[in-house]
């Protein structure tokens, strides 16, 4: 061994999922063309198994080298001493020397002849190496380290191992049944498929026998402690112990850097917009409400990295140095899921002692709701703006993370869910909601009631209409029980059930329902906005029943109506003429439709703007009719103009994207390319299966449509039959195939978009963002009212905590204070309110707090479509029975004050009436608890 130093610990007995990593390595090493020993640099989070990385690749490649040298770096007196030994062993060093040692090993792997191998493992950083890598020589040298700060030609980043390859070690290591992949695979997840913790894991379940669903309960319910135990082969340390060790250091060293730390462990643990909420916060979240005690001491530990942007880099320097989060990368940045598990662990703890260095008492709660304060001033205000979906994208899962289901941040995420077309995680969202919402309030709760609703409709968004149907049908008879047979709620429940009996393939039942609905819904007057509203949908489901000439006539009766009542370039006006111009159409004046569509296309460009989602519509409708009026090269041609605008705008894979896809491909087959036709139908197949589903009616159409046109290009028949499936109760009537039809023949396309079909809001107020150009077809009829009540129930959703980690904040300002005669009114009161002079029915919240000042004005009072109305209130005058509260700082156009009468009805509900300053009641309804 003379001739041939090695210095090496033993081989690891346990290395798995490393074989590509290990190829790399010597593919990296072995690079030619770089002057100078070849140097790699392995780094990563400590526990990821750097080191047996390393060493594995030397006992693997040992016959290529005539030197292996490996040396501990973390210490530098150790790191030199090793050097000496080794310059001892070269022979360029005398027992008792004062020369240096590094640049006596230096000259001695210069001279060398053959190849050389120097493990330099644990360094901590760039700077402690300068003058310890050799300079030239035929050698190689890894080096190991926990800091990322390292020459991109030199750094690699070793990586947590792949799920399934984690759970394939635990199941071998423990030697466990192949039937627990599950449990391992969970196991692996929780752990961030960490070598070190994966080991640590298994050595613990070898000692004491017990199961994977074992240890993942343990991991579940004593993290923390579980952590600190196992003896893992081939490393110093546990988790608990190498991290502690590293948490202590850094708040020794950089304490903001903790700060910054624990409050990323509060988010989803993958690229944290750290850039963006770090910006602009000179005081963070105060327009939420006053912090507390807790949340201000936790605001002032981090108020350094708001005043200065080189604090943040300093506290992102000291973080990447021991890699306990990701080099961030365009302002993305990511935690391990064990970091962020073992910083959580640490908070909790802190919040149950108050002993101990570093100890503040703060508890894990506080952080959060700093945490999501933050994120919810960078949550951008219109959910239906496409220039806003990108920034609600990348806050989407953070929000999950941190936001409580009754907060306004996530109300405005299920809002971006369904705006941008991913109807399937919007329901899922907002079944969470429901869920939460009828477990605090009950069934009969106006808040359970409206998100309900809300569930129906993005049910049958998301391709279900018949449940959405059935949905709506078991909601009604509750609603006529709950609130009578003739209150606004009740018609607008029937009105959506009416609305999906049509999209569930029953137009004349839905038309039927519309002209039963009608005269209930005329008592509210009739040029009433809901009334209007059932107008247009009678209208619309008469044409679909088959009377399209009575369609498009009773559209043009109701065109002149809404031109006088709502001014003729409304969004609702302007989706009647939307309609008439359709409906013109179907009649059969298919060339009347197209110059209809093109006069309006000119005013929606103008009101709108020509990027408008709208104004796309209008494009798309007429492009279709100019297809249908008899020119198909020219349809074609304006979906081919329209389709990148599509997609730029709502995004390639938006369902209105992929609908003007489909008419496109079905055009340019009109147009007489059968088989560019049939190619475009079939790379939209599998975006439609992947998007919508296998059994969505658009998804049906376009696997009906490749089958035709693949036979009028000429190919066998049995690649029709490949994708025709069998006849589904889930066909869309506008897209299923009539039983004669012949089944050679393309389908028409749907003649408006179902996701793009013009709705009428009239339900929103004038003076709502709906009225002011908001897109009007986005929610089906009058689902508003259903947001307009989750949001009027979003401070009583507040406490709840979602998914177990959400956190509540009530986005409202402390609560008006009453006498201590008006006990019965301390709550939040949730109900509508009418305005006397339209009819138009609100939403309205009413915080009211007990405290120890009486008559103070502090509350936020919010009512009107979306709220764009906001009050503070005043005390006037209070007893056990009526409690009077002056309106003040009113904001919001067309928003006025004046006083509001709450009355005693009977338990958990009031009166509530709104007057002005001459004493006229200008608005009234009733509110609950």
């Amino acid at each position: 061994m003379a001739s041939r130093p090695v210095r090496l610990a033993p081989r690891p007995a346990f290395l798995a999922g490393r074989e590509t990593a290990l190829m790399e390595l010597r593919t990296r090493l072995a690079a030619e063309g770089r002057p100078g020993p070849q140097i790699v640099v392995l780094h990563g989070l400590g526990g990821m198994g750097k080191t047996s990385l390393a060493v594995e690749y030397a006992h693997r490649h040992s016959h290529t080298y005539g030197l292996i040298w490996q040396l501990a770096a973390q210490d530098p007196t150790t790191l030199s001493a090793q050097l000496g030994e080794l310059a001892v062993l070269l022979g360029v060093r005398d027992l008792v020397d004062a020369a240096d040692p590094v640049t006596q090993v230096h000259a001695a792997l210069a001279a060398r002849a053959d190849s050389w191998l120097l493990i330099i493992d644990n360094a901590i950083d760039a700077v402690a190496l300068r003058t310890v890598l050799p300079p030239v020589g035929q050698g190689h040298v890894i080096v190991t380290s926990r800091s990322a700060h390292w020459p991109s030609i030199q750094g690699w980043e070793v990586s947590a191992l792949d799920g399934d390859i984690a759970a394939d070690f635990l199941i071998s290591r423990t030697a466990s049944d192949r039937d627990d992949h599950e449990a391992a695979r969970r196991v692996a997840e929780q752990l961030g498929g960490l070598p070190l913790a994966l080991e640590q894991a298994a050595a613990y379940l070898s000692a004491t026998g017990r199961t994977l669903d074992d240890y993942l309960g343990l991991l579940n319910d004593q993290r923390a402690e579980l952590l600190a135990h196992g003896d893992p082969t081939g490393y110093d340390q546990r988790v608990a112990s190498t991290w502690s060790l590293t948490l202590d250091q850094l708040q020794h060293a950089t304490p903001i850097a903790i700060a910054l730390l624990r409050l990323l462990a509060c988010y989803s643990p993958d690229d944290i917009p750290i850039g963006l909420l770090l910006t602009g916060h000179r005081q963070p979240a105060h327009h939420h409400r006053p912090l507390g005690p807790d949340q201000g001491e936790v605001v002032r530990r981090l108020a350094p990295l708001f005043d200065s942007p080189f604090v943040v880099d300093e506290a992102v320097t000291a973080l990447g140095r021991y890699s306990l989060i990701s080099p961030p990368v365009q302002g993305l940045t990511s935690i391990h899921r064990l970091v962020q598990a073992i910083t959580l662990d640490h908070l909790s703890a802190e919040g149950s002692s108050n002993s101990g260095p570093g100890r503040s008492g703060l508890r894990l709660l506080e952080w959060r709701r700093v945490a999501a304060m933050l994120l919810e001033t960078k949550i951008p205000q219109d959910p239906d703006q496409p220039a806003s979906w990108p920034a609600y994208a990348r806050l989407l899962p953070h929000a999950h993370a941190t936001l409580g289901l009754g907060s306004s941040g996530m109300r405005k995420m299920l809002s971006y869910l369904e705006a941008s077309g991913d109807y399937t995680t919007a329901r899922t969202l907002c079944r969470q909601i429901y869920d939460a919402t009828r477990e605090i309030h009950g069934t009969e709760h106006p808040a359970t009631i409206a998100s309900r609703g809300l569930l129906a409709v993005l049910t049958g968004r998301a391709g279900d209409a018949i449940s959405a149907r059935e949905q709506f049908a078991d909601l009604l008879p509750l609603v006529r029980r709950v609130s009578g047979s003739q209150h606004p709620t009740t018609l607008h429940v029937w009105t959506n059930f009416a609305h999906w009996t049509g999209l569930a393939g029953d137009a004349v039942g839905a038309r039927d329902e519309f002209a039963t609905l009608l005269p209930l819904q005329q008592m509210s007057g009739p040029e009433h906005p809901d009334t209007l509203t059932v107008r247009t949908e009678l209208a619309y489901w008469t044409g679909q029943a088959g009377d399209v000439a009575g369609a498009r006539d009773q559209f043009a009766t109701l065109l002149p109506v809404r031109e006088r009542v709502q001014g003729p370039e409304h969004p609702d006006t302007l989706t009647v003429r939307t309609e008439l111009a359709y409906w013109t159409g179907q009649a059969g004046n298919r060339a009347g439709a197209r110059d209809q569509f093109a006069t309006l296309l000119r005013v929606r460009e103008r009101v709108f703007g020509p990027e408008h989602p709208d104004t796309l519509t209008v494009r798309a409708h007429l492009a279709y009719f100019t297809g249908w009026a008899g020119d198909a090269v020219a349809a074609r041609n304006q979906y081919t103009a329209l389709l990148p605008i599509r997609e730029r705008v709502l995004g390639p894979e938006h369902p209105d994207t992929l609908t003007v896809r489909a008419h496109l491909a079905y055009f340019t087959g009109r147009a007489g390319d059968a088989a560019r036709a049939r190619d475009q139908y079939a790379a939209l197949l599998p975006i439609r299966e992947r998007v919508l589903g296998p059994k969505h009616p658009e998804t049906l159409a376009t696997r009906a449509n490749l089958a035709a046109w693949t036979e009028k290009a000429g190919n066998p028949s049995r690649i029709r039959d490949r994708h025709v499936a069998p006849p589904s109760t889930h066909e869309h009537p506008q897209t299923a195939r009539p039983a004669t039809a012949d089944p050679s023949q393309p389908i028409d396309p749907p003649h408006i978009p179902a996701s793009a079909r013009p709705i009428s809001s009239s339900t929103v107020s004038p003076g709502s963002s709906k009225a002011n150009g908001r897109r009007p077809n986005r929610w089906p009829l009058a689902i508003m009212w259903s947001l307009a009540l989750v949001l009027a129930s979003a401070i009583a959703v507040g406490v709840i905590h979602a998914l177990g980690s959400g956190l509540s904040l009530p986005d409202t300002a402390p609560s008006a204070t009453a006498s201590d005669d008006s006990t019965f009114f301390t709550g939040t009161w949730v109900g509508t309110l009418t305005r006397l002079d339209s009819g138009t029915v609100f939403p309205v919240t009413i915080p009211m707090t007990k405290a120890a000042e009486k008559g103070t004005d502090a509350t936020t009072i919010r009512w009107g479509a979306k709220y764009h109305c906001t009050a503070t209130l005043a005390m006037k005058k209070a007893s056990d029975k009526e409690l009077t509260l002056g309106l003040g700082r009113v904001r919001g156009d067309g928003c006025k004050g004046g006083v509001i009468v709450l009355s005693k009805q009977k338990d958990n509900q009031v009166s509530v009436r709104v007057t002005d300053a001459d004493g006229s009641v200008r608005m009234s309804g009733e509110a609950s608890r």
